[in-house]
């Protein structure tokens, strides 16, 4: 069709759900499992579900999830879960991620979602639509034949016992659901994404075992779980296996590192290989020798402000703020112009101004420091913030911290 525009972008129907997945799964260069499809297709919602066509192909998606994250001060605030994005190779550079964009983020300003969150595959495509970087996650791979954990008063009270992922799924569930006030960036589940957890095909082992389970309890109540794989391995001077942890929760620091110390010693297994913890995971701070844990850091969740007063007034703030802001916003307009910004530990307002800014930023750098994980004068320091008012970029940066660090927990 040469190198005209595709206008025909459409609400999704379900009769072309697998087209739409085979697409998305097509661009992220993978080949999905049934396992996958049938998950995806019962998690879709197809009203939120954008699809792009050249005649009956199918060439562009996006969609979104009606989410509800936890901002700073524990509320849990309406978000649109950016997901599925992905441009047909034969189709790319005409206008067709613009247009998706430009019609998904109309739809979630109608709806009344101040936020809009995405895993992004490639990070310099969503700053160009006001999405920041706003959480970040920790990896590790740590040699357990070398490093040692000390232990907390009480994790000998702790009692770890294996489980089928299934059997303990409503226990575990539980545990998280208790954790997602305390946490920004942590999203309250709906129903159907704690199968999510489960998900467990063959061809995404890696060589690996099925998903495997423990539960911890005290006094015979659930306090955390782990689910995990192990892989065998043999080396010169012996066995060399390797854990590969998938997910941990725990409600109090003995549960807590039980757990750990039941993953560091897994007969066996020399290596633990840890994905997508929060930053400020306590691990870090039980082990005896931390280089040879070999940590990494990575971005996460992308967060953009789509109604920025709405955004702002729901989530606290650290210390006392007053502050006026002029946001730069050309994707949205609608948040372009100067914003005074009132709060405190106990709640907060923001509502349009005509008085002088204080501090001059876009909304990527306002999502970025949103969950409080990336502080405004790091921001500044990279030339991103304008302090205009001496002394305002210090007491905005301190009111908008947070003590726990931001974390996305899964993907979506």
């Amino acid at each position: 069709m040469g190198t005209e525009r595709v206008t025909d972008l459409t609400v999704l129907a379900p009769a072309d759900f697998d087209r739409w997945w085979d697409g998305v799964v097509r661009a992220f260069g993978g080949s999905g499992s049934a396992e996958e499809r049938e998950l995806d297709r019962s998690l879709t919602e197809f009203d939120r579900s954008l699809a792009v066509r050249d005649g009956d192909e199918i060439v562009g998606t996006a969609g979104a999830f009606s989410f509800r994250m936890t901002v700073p001060g524990g509320a849990e605030v309406r978000s649109a879960g950016v997901t599925m994005v992905s441009v047909a190779g034969t189709h790319r550079r005409r206008g067709l991620l613009t247009s998706m964009m430009r019609r998904q983020l109309d739809d979630v300003r109608a709806l009344g979602e101040p936020l809009a969150v995405l895993m992004a595959s490639e990070p310099a495509i969503y700053g160009r639509f006001g999405y920041g970087a706003a959480t970040f996650q920790l990896g590790a791979e740590i040699d357990t034949s070398r490093v040692s954990l000390a232990l907390p008063a009480g994790t000998e009270d702790v009692r770890v016992r294996y489980a089928e992922p299934a059997d303990a799924l409503t226990a575990c569930e539980a545990v998280y659901a208790a954790l997602v006030p305390a946490r920004p960036g942590m999203l309250a589940r709906l129903p159907g994404w704690e199968r999510a957890g489960l998900l467990d095909p063959e061809s995404e082992r890696d060589g690996g075992s099925e998903l495997r389970c423990v539960v911890a309890e005290r006094a015979g109540q659930v306090t955390g779980y782990a689910r995990f794989r192990t892989r065998m391995g043999w080396g010169a001077s012996g066995h060399d296996g390797t854990v590969t942890l998938e997910d941990l929760a725990a409600l109090d620091p003995a549960t807590d590192a039980a757990l750990w110390r039941f993953l560091f010693g897994l007969d066996l297994m020399t290596t633990l290989a840890v994905r997508r913890r929060p930053v400020d995971d306590a691990w870090q701070y039980l082990v005896d020798d931390i280089r040879r844990c070999r940590t990494r850091q990575r971005d996460a969740g992308h967060v953009r402000l789509v109604d920025v007063g709405a955004a702002l007034s729901a989530r606290t703030y650290q210390a006392p703020l007053d502050v006026v802001f002029e946001v730069e916003d050309a994707f949205c307009p609608w948040n372009e112009g100067r914003w005074r910004l009132t709060g405190d530990p106990k709640g907060a307002s923001c509502e349009r101004t005509a008085d002088a800014a204080d501090l001059a930023l876009s909304v990527r750098e306002l999502g970025s420091a949103y969950l409080g994980g990336v502080p405004l004068v790091s921001l500044a320091a990279a030339g991103r913030v304008r302090e205009l008012r001496p002394g305002a970029l210090s007491e905005a940066s301190l009111a908008f911290g947070s003590q726990r660090a931001p974390w996305l927990p899964h993907g979506f």
